[in-house]
């Protein structure tokens, strides 16, 4: 098992920029190696985080008292119409890489700044698709150490939810079922032009911060209605560009951006009546 850092800063592996340190930091680049360390934690009671591309995590100021895993399982291995890759592998990037395949399935990751394992946690979605849709199983190393191989009718998704997120353990790798397609890299492409043109890919941020609330309006509809674009709290923002993001403009801290997100949730509740949701994942110093 490899050794592990001390007092790593987390901010250094979270699109916010922001994040103390972890008391114990450590990658992972095989299944076996995430196995072990399953173990390790289990038989020490050690706390632990697993970390993708840092894209939808928000870690508190004071760090995290554990051991923060960076899942570098990166393999992917096209085999029509099914590819299986590693959970660490980018999602934006296997979505351009088999719409330029023409295999269609997965043209709404591009641009989605996460990982596989992620996606698959969050049941990442987007321009009317989601993880679920292509998924055919994912494979999942429990808190002990073993190997389960889930189907999709085993991962129990819904909106953003999968059944891994009531699980202790991690995501190894997925395998998804796509189809030909002709229209795949255009699709794609413009996917990638709408999000580029409506979406702060310039700032720090973690993308969505409240899940959509259903019905009529989205959850960045209902906040810019409230008319909270713009608004700050420290070094957070509401984004200008689209209301369901929170930047770090100036040194936010994660204080300054759950200060900001209550605040936005206490303004849409009173003027519109709907409760807002996170979406983004808060993990707190002491993660159980």
């Amino acid at each position: 098992m490899s050794q592990f850092e001390i007092e790593k800063p987390l901010k250094q592996f979270s699109t916010f920029g922001i994040g103390g340190p972890a008391r114990f930091f450590t990658e992972a680049q095989e299944v076996e190696a995430l196995q072990d360390l399953m173990r390790y934690c289990h038989v020490q009671k050690l706390p632990f985080f697993v970390l993708g591309k840092g894209s939808n995590v928000l870690f508190d100021d004071r760090g995290f008292d554990g051991l923060v895993i960076l899942n570098k399982i990166t393999f992917c291995q096209f085999e029509w119409p099914i590819v299986h890759v590693g959970a660490g592998y980018s999602f934006s990037l296997l979505g351009s890489q088999t719409a330029r395949k023409g295999w269609a399935g997965l043209e709404f990751a591009s641009g989605i700044p996460g990982s596989v394992g992620g996606a698959v946690y969050m049941n990442a979605g987007a321009s009317g698709s989601e993880t679920a849709d292509v998924l055919m199983e994912a494979t999942f190393v429990n808190e002990t150490g073993e190997l389960e191989v889930l189907s999709r009718d085993q991962i129990g998704f819904s909106y953003r939810t999968s059944v891994f997120q009531k699980r202790k353990g991690v995501i190894a790798s997925a395998k998804f079922l796509l189809h030909p397609s002709e229209e795949a890299r255009k699709k794609q492409l413009g996917i990638i032009d709408y999000r580029t043109r409506t979406q702060p890919y310039s700032d720090k941020s973690a993308g969505c911060v409240f899940r959509n609330p259903g019905g009529e309006f989205s959850a960045g509809a209902l906040i810019q209605q409230c008319g909270l674009k713009g608004k700050r709290i420290g070094g957070a923002e509401v984004s200008p560009m689209h209301a369901n993001f929170i930047v770090n403009k100036e040194g936010a801290t994660a204080g300054d951006v759950l200060a900001l997100a209550e605040f936005v949730k206490n303004e849409v509740k009173e003027k519109t009546g709907v409760d807002l949701e996170m979406e983004i994942r808060c993990v707190p110093r002491n993660h159980v």
